[in-house]
């Protein structure tokens, strides 16, 4: 459990189940171990991106000048009812050493990252000094076979009036280290008031202004301590990246206001498994393997966002629901002055 809460935070999986450590995934050479890796990691990585793509906004109404907002945004990406991104097919004919202990050669669902299907008995079969050896394992399951149906983030967030409609923003994570991972979040965006170029913008009772923002995820996990292969200086790193584009309306009340938009997220990760492993099982025993391999995923898709803005004098609360890909529920306690 401890390992799969950390492999959240570094954005990687591959050390996420007792069940399959690097031995068993390299057991059946890098190539397939590349593949099954991608295949897995990749419904995690794309809730991630779509996570950290939100919370950019809390009204169309932009700052005036030296007007400043300090928040604390979190959010949570729910998978609970994402049965397609659950599972992929594994198809023995795609890989080279693995197939299936039970109807070899037969394609069949088996667990991603968020997933829940565990018993999946697989096998690497092959000659050793003319000797057939044979490796069985089974495959990883996911978070929700830990009864984990969503992934969080948070940062901080903070926002200040520029001229003429424009609002300057920054989010940030501080580098947090968590025994051998730590992750780090940064993020700068624009947002652009155009009802602030009208005559008529006073008495205007909606705003409307467009939004872009860029967040930056890195993290690391060292493998050292966690005794899974033979090898030297074993890690993974991982950055995720993404770019937001919005288009927002709102009210513009004293207190309580409404608003909504319409993004366009696009965002790529990459996952890198760095050092010396030497497999010690299976026919590929005694092989050495250097920073194996880099998994890339990119993302893209559309979301619809729906919140509103209590305004207390110098404190403010927001709430927001993304519907996307993956939906996202937002929550920013906020302080600032206009």
């Amino acid at each position: 459990m401890k390992n799969l809460l950390t492999c959240i935070i570094v954005g990687t999986c591959l050390t996420a189940s007792a069940q399959a450590d690097f031995n068993n995934v390299l057991s059946a050479g890098v190539e397939d171990a590349e593949r099954f890796t991608t295949d897995y990691m990749s419904p995690l990585s794309e809730s991630v991106v779509y996570s950290m793509s939100t919370g950019w906004y809390n009204t169309a109404d932009a700052k005036p000048l030296g007007g400043f907002e300090i928040s604390i945004i979190g959010n949570i990406t729910g998978f609970k009812n994402k049965e397609d991104k659950k599972t992929f097919i594994l198809d023995p004919s795609d890989y080279q050493n693995l197939d299936f202990v039970d109807n070899p050669g037969v394609a069949r669902e088996v667990s991603t990252a968020l997933g829940d299907i565990s018993g999946t008995e697989v096998f690497v079969e092959g000659e050793v000094l003319g000797v057939t050896v044979r490796e069985t394992f089974e495959l990883p399951s996911g978070l929700a076979g830990e009864d984990i149906d969503f992934v969080p983030s948070g940062y901080l967030q903070g926002s200040v009036g520029l001229i003429k409609g424009t609002e300057l923003k920054a989010r940030f994570l501080p580098k947090i280290e968590y025994e051998d991972a730590s992750i780090g979040l940064f993020g700068v965006g624009l947002q652009h008031d155009f009802t602030k170029l009208l005559p008529a913008d006073k008495i205007l009772p909606v705003a409307i202004s467009a939004v872009v923002g860029y967040t930056n995820i890195s993290g690391d996990y060292d493998l050292a301590n966690a005794d899974l292969i033979d090898g030297e200086n074993q890690r993974i790193e991982a950055q995720i990246s993404s770019w937001a584009f919005g288009a927002v309306v709102s009210t513009k009340l004293p207190i309580i206001n409404f608003y909504g938009g319409v993004n366009y997220i696009t965002g790529k990760s990459v996952t890198d498994v760095l050092g010396t492993y030497r497999v010690t099982r299976g026919p590929f025993a005694s092989e050495t393997y250097e920073d194996p391999f880099s998994i890339t995923k990119k993302v893209d898709g559309v979301t619809g966002t729906l919140g509103t803005k209590l305004k207390l004098g110098f404190f403010r609360l927001n709430a927001e629901y993304n519907l996307g890909e993956f939906n996202t529920a937002t929550v920013g306690v906020n302080f600032g002055f206009r």
